[in-house]
């Protein structure tokens, strides 16, 4: 039995919800630090946004890389398989912009 009745229930479970896509599209810029995203987002929790990172790095989409050091340093980053997803947050950035200037 298929788990999806549409496609786009495939990228909804992966990049659905509020902050997954914010997340996704700081990180289009390059890697960022843990607090760099929190500073982007001053409205995230710190729990949420580590929930979303983890789940956004379960799926594959993200990289975490750890460096050795003191204090220790953590970096995200998309991987091959999340800048796949570049020309769909284009998309929905140009959309999103337009109904801004529409309201």
């Amino acid at each position: 039995m298929e788990k999806y009745n549409f496609p786009i229930e495939a990228t909804l479970e992966i990049v659905g919800g509020k902050w997954k896509v914010v997340i996704l599209c700081i990180l289009m810029t390059g890697k960022k630090r843990t607090s760099e995203l929190k500073r982007a987002m001053p409205d995230i929790t710190q729990k949420m946004l580590t929930q979303q990172l983890r789940e956004l790095e379960a799926d594959g989409i993200i990289n975490r890389t750890v460096y050795n050091q003191i204090p220790p340093k953590v970096e995200y980053s998309l991987s091959d398989y999340g800048k796949s997803l570049n020309n769909v947050l284009d998309c929905m950035c140009e959309w999103g912009q337009n109904h801004i200037k529409r309201s």
